[in-house]
Parts: structure tokens; C-alpha cells; sequence
């Protein structure tokens, strides 16, 4: 294992974390003139926040600086999973020194910011654009704190390591296991064979999605601040908002459907776009799992709005039956691509709108998208060897190749796949149980632990009863919070990076 040269990477990662904070600072200080006490901590919080990562990063990078060799798939592995530990210890320290100067200077009362833990997980949920938070009163937050924890979503959305790759040319053969590592799904489709031009291809189409929703919501109405906090969360399927009620503080129709359009586009393969850059419109519409995805959303969208408008819940009374399918669509987009937006209180919901949703959690966006979950491609994967499995009882005889898309599955991908979504089940159901043990003391209802254990798993935000979308994460204690996010890591990074780290084989020498 080159530790060497892990950290100097990780050194890499903190000066680019650090020149972020630092430019967050220059916004708040442009922005002083809207809160002068609120917005002087912040930017003096971002400032010391900034120099002692960027301290911090010089020192790791100087001290791997000699090591030239090549990076390896185990040291690809560890960076990966470091990246995303340490830069959320990183991200927090803003949050954690403003809530120290804010009480000193303004004279508030504690803040939810003045435990580090939760701070690390408030940055943690941003990185892994998971968007769950522990903030009761996020009106009452600084507009520069509001924008560099949005900024995270954005940064966690193709991943930190993606952004190295494609800016650092010199990770050569080690920057393509780094991309395959950190690339969400089986496999990342649609890129070209030198891993830093597809990792910048990708990151162009990301930007240009970026640019045409944030002036896609100014144009509804919607102010410039907000629309890039929202596009930030959109893109990365993340869902912080900057107000409490998130995207209900909206009444605008066209606002509500801008966002949905963009969750859907965040929630397909980036290969795809990639395609279509190339003029190979025609090939990335016949994907499969894009048929699937859009097919999967369509029906339950159909389902769930079918439900709330024959039982409508007590919030939607009085409603035209306009705005009920609004809402409707608007959650089963945000669930299934794992965005967590809320327009509704679908914790009042029928219990078959509520099992949709639940289902959509656990299934997630496109393989090579921005979205959380299974992925789409693993539970095509799953069905048809359940279907071929189902054939081979009546039909012994008959050997029958999985195929996707007119593409064959091959054994060690079927396994993979069957494996990965049993582990995903086993970390759902310890995270569960885990929350009841932990919570025990404070009356937790299995409800309340199922969901927060999926919500964080598969990288959603908000679940049910008292997860759900008008309550946060502030009231669990500090293990509980950094066993979920444990959870957010392995849904984020995918089951197997992060579960390698425990085997002892791992860390050997050869």
C-alpha cells in the first residue's frame, strides 16, 4: 500500500476544498452589507477555515511529493473513500467556527452548528448529495454558508476524485482506476479512451446543465441566489434548500417544473449526454436503462397521483386537482432520482403512495448519473437472471444469456450485481436496527429508523414519520448521526470501496 502517495492526492484534495472555502469568503464579503454581524462571523469563519485547509493540504502534498510511482487500485480505492472522510471534515469546520463566532458576537443561542458532529454531518450529506440535515431554522443562516453547503451538493454530484482526474493529467493510468472507482453504477458507459478528456467532457456537460437552470429559474421568477442554491441541489440530486419549507416556499407552476425537469436529467446515464455530444442521438435514446428509468418513473407517477387524488390526505383538501398531480409528480421525480426535494407532506399520504415512494428509494437513478439508489441497471440486471433462474426449474435443459440492451451480462457482472443489492439490504437492515439500539432512549419507532436508514443509504434526505419532510436529523445523538453517515459513505461511494477498507488483506504490502 503507497500511503505516500494517497496522502500526497488527499493534500491535492484540500487545497482545492480550501480555494473554494477561500472564494465562498470573498462572496461574504461582498455580501456584508446585507447582515453585517451574520455575514462578518461567516466570512471570517470561512477565512480561517480556508487558510487552515489550505495549511493542512500543503503539508500532506509536501510530504508525498517525492513519490512518483503510479497509482495502484488499492491506493485508488483508499483515495476515494479518504476524499469524501476528510474532505466532509473539511467542509464542516466553516459551519463549526461561524457557529463560534456568531455566539460570540451576535449573542444567539445554541446552535444546532456548535457541535462539530453535526456539522460533520450537515458537510458529509452535502458531499454525498444525500441533502439530509440537521438545521431547524436555515432561514436564520448566513447566505455565504447557505451557498458553500450548496456547493457541495454540486462538488459531491461526479464526485471531487472525477474533478481531480480532470484536472490533474499527471495521475496518468492511476486517473483512470480513480474515475472507474469513483464512477456511480456498474460500469461508466459513453467515455472516450483517455480518462482525463472524459472526465472534462463531463464535467463540460455538467457545467452547461448547471448554466441553463439557474437561468431557467431566474427567468421564473425565482432570485439569482436561490436559483443557483437550487441548481447546485438539482444537478447533484442533493436537495438542499435555502429555506425550511423547501421548494413549497415556491408557488410558481413553472418553478415547480423547471426543477422537475432538471432532477430527470440529473437522474439519467452522463454517458448518454456524451453520446449525444458526439451526434449519436438515435443510440442514447434506445438505451435500455434510460427506457427503464423514464418507464419506472411514468407509472409510478401515474400510481401516486392516482392515489392522492382519490384519498387526498388533509394537506391536500381544497386543492385543484391541478396542483395535487403537480406535487404528485414533482415527489415521485425527486424520490426516484434521490434528489429530496419536498413540494408535499407525502408523510400523510395513502400507505400505497407511501410504499411507491419507498420502493423509488431503494431503486434510484441511471448507473453514470448523478443520483443514488441501486441504480436502475442492477435491478434490470437482478429481474432477468430471476426470470432466466425462473425458466432454468421447468426447462433444465435450456441455457438462456442474460442480455441488456442487446448486450450479454456476463457471470462475474450477474454476481456482482446479485451481491451488491444483497448488501445493500444487509447495510439498510443493520442501519435500522442500529437507530433503534442507539435511539432506544428516546422512543424511536421502526418507521422512523427504516426510513432514516434508507433516506441516508441511498443518499434521498428526508423519510417518514420523524424523518419525514417537515422534521430533520438534529434530535439523534452523535452516534447515530455518524452511523448514518457511514451510511451516506457506502451509498455514495457504493458497498464494496468502502466495505474493502475492513478486510485485512487490503492494507498488506503485497
Amino acid at each position: 500500500m503507497n500511503l505516500q502517495l494517497v496522502r500526497r492526492q488527499l493534500g491535492l484534495l484540500l487545497l482545492v476544498l480550501s480555494a473554494l472555502i477561500l472564494l465562498i469568503a470573498a462572496f461574504s464579503a461582498l455580501d456584508y452589507r446585507f447582515d453585517h454581524l451574520r455575514e462578518g462571523a461567516a466570512c471570517r469563519a470561512l477565512l480561517v477555515a480556508g487558510l487552515i485547509g489550505s495549511l493542512i493540504g500543503v503539508l500532506c502534498w509536501r510530504l508525498g511529493a517525492k513519490d512518483r510511482r503510479e497509482l495502484g487500485r488499492r491506493e485508488a480505492m483508499l483515495l476515494v473513500a479518504g476524499s469524501w472522510f476528510l474532505g466532509a471534515a473539511v467542509a464542516a469546520a466553516p459551519y463549526r467556527l461561524w457557529a463560534s463566532f456568531a455566539v460570540a458576537t451576535v449573542g444567539d443561542g445554541p446552535h444546532e452548528f456548535c457541535s462539530y458532529i453535526n456539522c460533520y454531518f450537515e458537510a458529509l450529506s452535502g458531499l454525498t448529495t444525500t441533502g439530509a440535515t440537521t438545521l431547524t431554522q436555515i432561514d436564520t443562516v448566513p447566505r455565504s454558508l447557505l451557498l458553500w453547503r450548496a456547493l457541495t451538493h454540486w462538488l459531491g454530484g461526479l464526485g471531487i476524485v472525477v474533478l481531480f482526474v480532470a484536472v490533474l493529467p499527471m495521475l496518468g493510468v492511476g486517473g483512470r482506476r480513480l474515475f472507474r472507482v469513483e464512477s456511480p453504477g456498474p460500469t461508466p458507459e459513453g467515455v472516450r479512451p483517455r480518462i482525463q478528456d472524459a472526465a472534462r467532457v463531463l464535467w463540460l456537460i455538467y457545467s452547461g446543465l448547471t448554466i441553463a437552470e439557474v437561468i431557467a429559474l431566474r427567468l421564473c421568477g425565482m432570485a439569482w441566489f436561490d436559483s443557483v442554491c437550487h441548481t447546485f441541489a438539482t444537478l447533484a440530486t442533493g436537495g438542499f434548500s435555502t429555506h425550511d419549507s423547501s421548494i413549497a416556499a415556491y408557488a410558481s407552476s413553472w418553478i415547480h417544473c423547471v426543477i422537475i425537469a432538471f432532477m430527470v436529467l440529473a437522474g439519467v446515464n452522463f454517458g448518454l449526454y456524451h453520446q449525444i455530444t458526439q451526434g449519436k442521438w438515435r443510440s442514447a435514446w434506445r438505451d435500455a436503462e434510460l427506457c427503464v428509468y423514464l418507464g419506472l418513473m411514468l407509472i409510478a407517477a401515474i400510481v401516486i397521483c392516482a392515489s392522492c387524488l382519490i384519498n387526498r390526505p388533509a394537506p391536500m383538501q381544497g386543492q385543484s386537482a391541478g396542483l395535487v398531480i403537480r406535487d404528485a409528480v414533482f415527489q415521485t421525480v425527486s424520490i426516484q432520482t434521490t434528489t429530496g426535494f419536498c413540494t408535499a407532506d407525502f408523510d400523510t399520504w395513502s400507505f400505497v403512495a407511501k410504499a411507491a415512494l419507498i420502493t423509488l428509494m431503494f431503486v434510484g437513478g441511471s448507473a453514470g448519473s448523478t443520483g443514488g439508489g441501486i441504480k436502475v441497471i442492477r435491478i434490470m440486471i437482478a429481474v432477468k437472471v430471476m426470470a432466466a433462474e425462473l425458466e432454468h426449474v421447468f426447462r433444465p435443459k435450456v441455457v438462456r444469456a442474460v442480455k441488456i440492451g442487446g448486450a450479454t451480462v456476463e457471470p462475474e457482472l450477474k454476481l456482482a450485481t446479485l451481491v451488491y443489492i444483497l448488501g445493500i439490504f444487509a447495510c439498510f437492515a443493520v442501519g435500522a436496527c442500529g437507530l433503534m439500539i442507539l435511539e432506544s432512549g428516546k422512543d424511536i419507532d421502526i418507521t422512523t429508523a427504516a426510513t432514516a436508514s434508507i433516506a441516508t443509504l441511498n443518499n434521498i434526505g428526508p423519510g417518514l414519520a420523524r424523518v419525514g419532510t417537515t422534521q430533520n436529523y438534529a434530535w439523534f445523538g452523535g452516534a447515530s448521526k455518524l452511523l448514518m453517515c457511514v451510511l451516506m459513505a457506502v451509498g455514495r461511494l457504493e458497498l464494496f470501496t468502502i466495505a474493502v477498507l475492513f478486510s485485512p488483506r487490503f492494507w498488506r504490502s503485497t
